[in-house]
């Protein structure tokens, strides 16, 4: 029993069959009760009668006629004196009632009332009705009700119920059938769909199955395979431009390492390539480190310990550490504080994020341009802003930058060193701290970078 929709129709049918039998032995038990209570009603009103008439007028012919009332029906009548001698009856012929007859005679009851109920052994149902003429003779009136009509109706209600139970089992089994095209087909397409996706077949597409926990669960695995797939796509990508970016320096090192140990290479030369060399290595160097900041973001191995320091004091050391790679491109670097504030953030990560953003205006930026980095404390937040007039971002393109190794301008990023992972890393790090980075840029006029904490 593997299988839910087999597990399924076993309780719904237990269910049902322990509800249905049940219903069916009580209600089995109650009309048969109610007939036979019916039948001694009739037994006790029939007897009472004829012995109030027999009280009113006692004679022969009221005993016959009596008798003569009852005969041909599914009653009989006997009447009997005080001694047990037989008066009247109403079928001389029946053995059965005179076995019946002695048998209440043994009994000497008095009392009127059903003396005879078990309608399952005996073939009538007995009741008795003492009579007393005034100044004159006693005796009983015996009536006998056949039990044949109680028994032709628990034959009738044996077959209804029989082949309402029969008719039970086979709506059972097309409710069986439709829960099975319902539930379980739906919950075995499920199946199969998780199965392709172990083993690595992101290409599921499971139908919709209406709003309830089915639908959920569909709608869920859709967009598990739909995420999974993105995510294969993503790693090839990413894998490829890794490769890509790390195999180009690679054969520059290789190549001009070996034109530099040319003997015959002129001094001049030999140094050329070596600076070409050592900036390729420190394109490596770059490379590998940001990776390595990535890897520690989709592991959470880093940490962000959150302080309160000097807003000023934070941007100036920037100012002092990054000015002279602007000003070897003749750009200029302008700091604007206006108001001191502190900022509550862990410094190494938000000199970090600001490094990578002044890195990236830096890059991208012509010579006698003007990069701003400005900070501001407005509405309970921190807001850092790094502003240039470089080559600028194509509106179509923004979307897309703060995604790993995504570039705007591939063609041209060995002209501008960009690897594209620089802006994943600020975008990790800012989200880090629970805040939000946003970008406004136009181009040709330049770009500008929002950081707010």
């Amino acid at each position: 029993m593997n299988k839910i929709s087999i597990k399924l129709a076993t309780y719904f049918f237990i269910a049902v069959l322990i509800m249905e039998v049940s219903l069916i032995l009580y209600l089995h038990k109650n009309i048969i009760e109610a007939r036979t209570d019916e039948e001694y009603a009739r037994l006790l009103a029939s007897g009472a009668n004829h012995r109030d008439v027999l009280e009113d007028n006692y004679s022969a012919t009221t005993i016959e006629h009596i008798a003569w009332m009852e005969a041909n029906s599914d009653r009989e009548v006997v009447i009997i004196d005080h001694a047990g001698n037989l008066a009247g009856s109403s079928d001389d012929d029946n053995p059965i009632l005179a076995q019946t007859l002695a048998l209440v005679s043994k009994l000497g009851t008095d009392t009127e009332g059903i003396v005879i109920d078990d309608w399952k052994k005996t073939p009538y149902i007995v009741s008795v009705h003492p009579y007393q003429i005034a100044s004159g003779p006693s005796g009983y009136v015996v009536m006998f009700q056949s039990t044949r009509s109680i028994e032709q109706l628990v034959d009738k209600l044996n077959l209804h119920f029989g082949l309402a139970g029969v008719t039970s089992f086979v709506v059972l089994f097309i409710i069986y059938a439709i829960l099975s095209k319902l539930l379980t087909r739906p919950l075995i397409r499920m199946k199969e769909a998780t199965e392709k996706l172990s083993n690595g077949d992101f290409n599921v597409s499971l139908p919709a199955v209406g709003n309830d926990e089915l639908g959920e669960l569909s709608s869920s695995i859709q967009k598990l395979a739909t995420d999974l797939e993105r995510l294969k796509t993503e790693r090839n990508e990413f894998l490829a431009s890794i490769a890509h970016e790390l195999s180009t320096p690679l054969t520059y090192l290789m190549g001009y390492s070996k034109i530099a140990m040319r003997q015959e290479l002129r001094e001049s030369e030999r140094q050329h390539y070596l600076e070409i060399i050592a900036e390729e290595s420190n394109r490596m160097k770059e490379l590998v480190k940001n990776l390595l900041d990535l890897a520690k973001m989709d592991e959470t191995t880093f940490t962000v310990t959150k302080e309160r320091f000097e807003a000023r004091p934070f941007l100036e050391d920037l100012q002092r550490l990054v000015e002279p790679s602007f000003k070897l491109k003749h750009i200029q670097l302008v700091v604007r504080c206006d108001e001191d504030f502190q900022i509550q953030a862990d410094p190494l990560r938000l000199e970090q994020i600001v490094l990578n953003l002044l890195d990236n205006a830096l890059k991208y930026s012509g010579e006698q341009t003007t990069v701003t980095m400005e900070a501001f404390f407005e509405k309970g937040k921190t807001v850092i802003r790094v502003i240039d007039f470089g080559m600028g971002i194509p509106a179509e393109e923004q979307a897309f930058i703060f995604e790993k190794l995504y570039r705007v301008e591939k063609s041209r990023s060995r002209t501008f060193g960009g690897s594209g992972i620089g802006l994943a890393v600020v975008k990790e790090l800012v989200e880090a701290h629970g805040g939000r980075i946003e970008v406004e840029s136009s181009v040709g006029k330049g770009s500008t970078f929002t950081v707010i904490l």
